[in-house]
């Protein structure tokens, strides 16, 4: 049995991740730490059985201190982070606080409860983190690899790549037996409506403008979370202490044709359910006009990154690897998941 504390449990990819675990081993233990600021919700995992959720900032070294020795954990899965781009350009000092100095008031906590307390306990500290951290590629580079070099061009990203080089520290230093995974952009349910796909759905359904920015062509590989989540289950299980494994989705598309995809996937719904014209009016897909009609371009976001894409080569080879979800069963399934969902999401587009 495993006694988990999961940082960020009830963010996008930490939530969905408490969902995985709970279904694929119903014996461990869970426990999890979140501050609950704009992108927490308690909500995500509340109907989630035999999960405890404490209320707190990986921070707070002593609290977490005091979690690893008093519920007996063992292992660390390191989710919390400020990770929207956009948001840190305008105010990169909580991206410095959170993804930097959290991430060392946990290493130093680990530490603590795990190594210099003689216990000698087997344990895990999983990182997760970003393929940001690796740069832009050009349209013909190579797909990031494990080997290739930072160079982080967002405030976001760099906050993400320093805390990947202090937890590779602190195994090579002191002995804390780590694992890091950088993965590709997620979609899925339970995502704050702040990121793409999420917000282009809703701005769909309520007629509002679609803003691309630039020119639209920014690639991006999709990876829907239900995947993210069993790479990561199997980087915990079968990785290396040590290593960095990177998770994609092997669905390398320009924004524009994510856009594109989402607003046909709206018009089709429409067409499918007459009665979603009566719960979002504004839709223009409830007058039967096509929603691609929303799309506008907007001033490219400064420093945006061209291209992203993963290699996951190691993955494959080492942990068996293998997205299971196409980026069109994903996206159908996410609709079909805010549509179904509406008392989830609209209570955060006041926040």
């Amino acid at each position: 049995m495993t006694n988990l504390l999961i940082t960020g449990g009830a963010g996008f990819i930490g939530a969905n991740f408490v969902h995985h675990w709970r279904t694929a081993h119903p014996a461990d233990e869970v426990v999890v730490l979140d501050l609950l600021t704009y992108a927490g919700n308690r909500a995500s995992i509340d109907h989630v059985a035999g999960v405890d959720l404490v209320v707190g900032d990986i921070g707070d070294t002593a609290l977490v201190e005091q979690l690893l020795i008093e519920r007996r954990i063992d292992t660390i899965v390191h989710f919390a982070a400020e990770s929207h781009v956009d948001r840190s350009i305008i105010g990169p000092d909580a991206f410095i606080d959170t993804n930097i100095v959290g991430t060392h008031s946990l290493l130093k906590a680990a530490r603590k409860a795990w190594l210099d307390s003689g216990s000698g306990q087997p344990h895990r500290f999983h990182h997760v983190s970003t393929d940001e951290v690796f740069g832009s590629l050009g349209p013909n580079d190579p797909a990031f690899s494990e080997t290739t070099p930072y160079a982080p061009n967002s405030p976001y990203s760099a906050s993400k790549a320093a805390s990947d080089h202090l937890v590779r520290a602190y195994h090579h230093t002191y002995g804390l037996q780590v694992t890091t995974s950088n993965c590709s952009n997620n979609y899925g349910p339970y995502q704050f409506p702040e990121k793409l796909i999420p917000l282009f759905l809703i701005n769909c359904l309520h007629g509002r403008q679609l803003p691309i920015y630039g020119d639209g062509m920014n690639v991006r590989d999709w990876l829907h979370v239900s995947d993210h989540c069993r790479g990561i289950e199997l980087v915990i299980e079968r990785g290396r202490v040590g290593e960095a494994y990177n998770i994609g989705g092997g669905e390398e598309l320009p924004n524009l044709a994510v856009i594109d995809r989402i607003c046909a996937a709206v018009d089709v719904a429409f067409a499918a359910d007459p009665s979603l014209a009566g719960r979002f009016p504004d839709a223009p897909a409830a007058r039967g006009v096509p929603t691609e009609t929303l799309k506008t371009f907007v001033t490219d976001r400064a420093g945006h990154d061209r291209r992203y894409a993963i290699d996951e080569t190691k993955a494959r080879s080492e942990l068996d690897y293998v997205p299971r979800l196409s980026f069109e069963e994903g996206l159908a399934q996410t609709l079909a998941w805010y549509l179904a969902n509406e008392d989830w999401w609209r209570p955060l587009l006041t926040r």
